[in-house]
């Protein structure tokens, strides 16, 4: 069975985290249940998330998942934008609600971190070349 789909094409929020994303070497996009995923040959990013417990919320229909290194993680956790999400949290994955007022220059960075620890040395190599 098909997970419904759980995002608005036209959000202009959405549109902005395409265009972080998009923009690095060998990036796509795919829907994974449901949501927007940014991959290469694993995923770097996610838009919109639930937390446990709060699984019909759309509380976080405006958040990004990134994969922060482990010192990285425990620091941004410590900011009240940033959440554990529901299914991706036990694997090192934090999210940030995108909300009120991103600062893009700051999700461009935590993207490209997560790129870093996701994509290949290929791919991480023409980023750097770049």
């Amino acid at each position: 069975m098909a997970h419904p789909t759980r995002f608005d094409d036209n959000d202009p929020v959405l549109a902005q985290v395409r265009k972080i994303c998009l923009a690095l070497p060998g990036a796509d996009e795919k829907i994974s249940h449901g949501r927007p995923a940014f991959f290469t040959k694993k995923i770097f990013a996610g838009y919109g998330a639930v937390v446990k417990g709060e699984h019909d919320s759309s509380r976080y229909d405006q958040a990004l998942l990134i994969m922060p290194t482990d010192d990285e993680r425990e620091a941004l956790l410590q900011d009240p934008r940033f959440f554990i999400p529901a299914y991706w949290g036990p694997t090192g994955w934090i999210g940030i609600d995108l909300r009120d007022r991103a600062d893009w220059d700051e999700v461009g960075e935590l993207v490209e971190e997560s790129f870093r620890l996701t994509a290949p040395k290929k791919l991480i190599n023409q980023l750097d070349e770049g």
